[in-house]
């Protein structure tokens, strides 16, 4: 049987029922149940890693000024330090001084900046104003 010579309402009627049973078969369908994820589990929390510490000079305070800050090695009496302050350190230092400052024989930690040899931090308890 050739399809060419069949009525043209029959050809209708098939595609009618075609057209009625895919979507019969697409409302048929059921959407797939959702399937909720999981919550991650956390097993340790990564910390950052703190950059590069400047290095650090310690010894005695000889002078400590606004500007500058002189300071004897602990280990050798013989090597003695000079440091310019960073503008935060002598905010710091301003403040220290105000209190009492730091007087000869003090002990502290310099933390300064390796290529200028400005003094980043200075960190030591000062003496108590008399």
């Amino acid at each position: 049987m050739k399809f060419a010579p069949q009525p043209a309402l029959l050809r209708g009627v098939l595609a009618a029922a075609f057209f009625s049973l895919a979507a019969a078969a697409l409302n048929a369908q059921v959407p797939a149940p959702v399937v909720e994820a999981a919550v991650p589990i956390i097993v340790e929390t990564i910390k950052p890693h703190k950059g590069p510490q400047p290095p650090k000079f310690e010894g005695t305070v000889i002078n400590a000024t606004v500007a500058q800050i002189t300071v004897r090695a602990k280990g050798n009496d013989m090597a003695i330090q000079t440091f310019p302050l960073a503008p935060e350190a002598s905010a710091k230092m301003l403040q220290i001084i105000d209190k009492g400052g730091y007087q000869y024989g003090d002990k502290v930690t310099v933390f300064f900046d390796p290529d200028s040899k400005k003094a980043l931090k200075v960190k030591g308890k000062p003496s108590k104003a008399i």
